[in-house]
This record gives C-alpha cells, structure tokens and sequence, in this order.
C-alpha cells in the first residue's frame, strides 16, 4: 500500500511543502512514483519519516539527522547523550525564566522601590514593571494592595534579596516534603504553609488564612504561577495549594 504526500501530510501532521523539502535535500525520497510523476510513500517510507520527527523533536537539524539515518558509523548513543545534555541546559534556563518572571510579578504586586540597576539584579530579566497594569486590575482596589505598597516602598535591594532567598526557602522545604511522600493535608506540610502564610503577613500585608487559600488557588489557575512552582518540582504547585487549603480548614477558616 502507498500514500499521497498529502495523506502522508495528515497522518504525521506536517505540511507537504515539508515533506516536498526533505525529498529534495534526499532525507525523505519516496519510494515511488505515481504515473503521473506524483510523489507516493510506502510504510518504509513512513517508518523513516517517523524517524526523522523523533530527532527533529529532540532538536537536531536536519544534516545531522541524515547522518544518524544513513551513516553506518554513526553513533546515535552518543548523538543523544549530547542531545539530552542540550535539553537539560536549556530546561534549567527557561525554569530559571520562569521563577523570574513570577518573582517580577510578586514585587509588582506588592510594590517596589529599586533602580533600574537593581531591578535587574535582584529579578534578572523580568521586569517587574511590565506587570504594573495587571497588577493594578487584579489587586488595585484591595487593602492588601495598597497596605503592601506602603510596606515595601521603603524596602532596599538587599531586602528584596533577603526576602527572595528566604521565599525561596520555604518553597524548597515544601517541595521537599513533597518528593518524601508527605501528604499536603499533614500537620508538617500545613506548618510549612502556616510559616509561607505568616511570611507574607510579617513582609507584606496581611494575609488572612481565607486570603492565604485564595493564593494556594490561584497557583494553580494561573499558568505563570503554576510554571513556576512546577520548575521547582513537578506537582509543587497544586501541593502548595492543598496545604494552604488544609491548613487554612484547620485554622478553621
């Protein structure tokens, strides 16, 4: 049996100037030819193009995916090992980005008062101004707003620092429990989110246990929150939020 280059399109969902493409660069030639000159691929061909999306997937160009296809002394071992440490690099730099950008998010929210030379070194690229609009829509008819803006707008870069490392802590200790297996609703986990819920209140403004548990929500509800906690440890944040719920019941709030 053989498929059109457009039938071969859809089962593989890529498009046929691409297949068009690789047939001219000789990665992909099908294996006939209609009477008509058209192009059909057989399940050869079909098994080769699903191996030439596994490593264009994984990020290799198209060059070397020819060669780990058709060059018998290639070692795709040791494309791979190479290939995954590529992947690992780039990982930790966009959880990195993301753990900035909730953290420009978080300043903006309750109010900073750094140069621009010290934005940029305590939150890297994430500016935190870029996030003034959002936050005034979401928080800026709030108490707590405005009670966290008055807090903080005295706060240095060395606090903004010393506050970032120790959110950072606390964030740690319960991803922690949370790879030990200890479930969100224990008496450890809720302490843990007792001392995130007093730390916001001792820095910021005060968060009520019913505020604390809106927060826990919105980890999860909002995806750049969510990015973050999860470039922590994976499920970090709806364990967040579980604790936060938990300890927040326990209060009996």
């Amino acid at each position: 049996m053989s498929y059109s280059v457009g039938q071969v399109a859809a089962l593989a969902k890529v498009t046929v100037r691409t297949l068009h493409h690789y047939d001219e660069i000789g990665l992909l030639v099908p294996g006939e030819r209609s009477r008509a000159g058209h192009r059909r691929y057989g399940d050869a061909d079909l098994d080769r193009l699903q191996r030439i999306r596994f490593y264009r997937e994984l990020g290799f160009p198209l060059d070397e995916v020819a060669v780990l296809l058709d060059d018998p002394g290639a070692d795709p071992q040791e494309h791979l090992r190479r290939q995954h440490g590529l992947l690992t690099g780039r990982i930790a730099r966009l959880q990195q980005m993301a753990a900035a950008v909730e953290t420009a998010m978080e300043a903006r929210r309750m109010g900073i008062n750094l140069t621009p030379e010290e934005k940029f070194e305590v939150f890297g690229d994430a500016d935190p101004d870029r996030y003034e609009e959002e936050a005034q829509r979401r928080w800026g008819g709030t108490e707590a707003y405005a009670a966290s803006r008055r807090r903080t707008a005295a706060y240095t870069k060395e606090d903004w620092k010393r506050l970032r490392d120790a959110f950072d802590a606390l964030h740690a200790r319960m991803a922690d429990l949370l790879a030990a297996g200890v479930p969100a609703g224990s008496p450890r986990a809720m302490d843990v989110a007792e001392e995130h819920r007093r730390f916001i209140s001792d820095h910021y403004y005060a968060c009520t246990y019913e505020i604390h548990a809106g927060l826990g929500e919105l980890y999860v509800a909002d995806p750049r929150f969510t990015a973050t906690y999860e470039a922590i440890k994976p499920g970090l944040a709806r364990y967040m939020r579980d604790a936060m719920k938990a300890n927040a019941t326990r209060a009996g709030a």
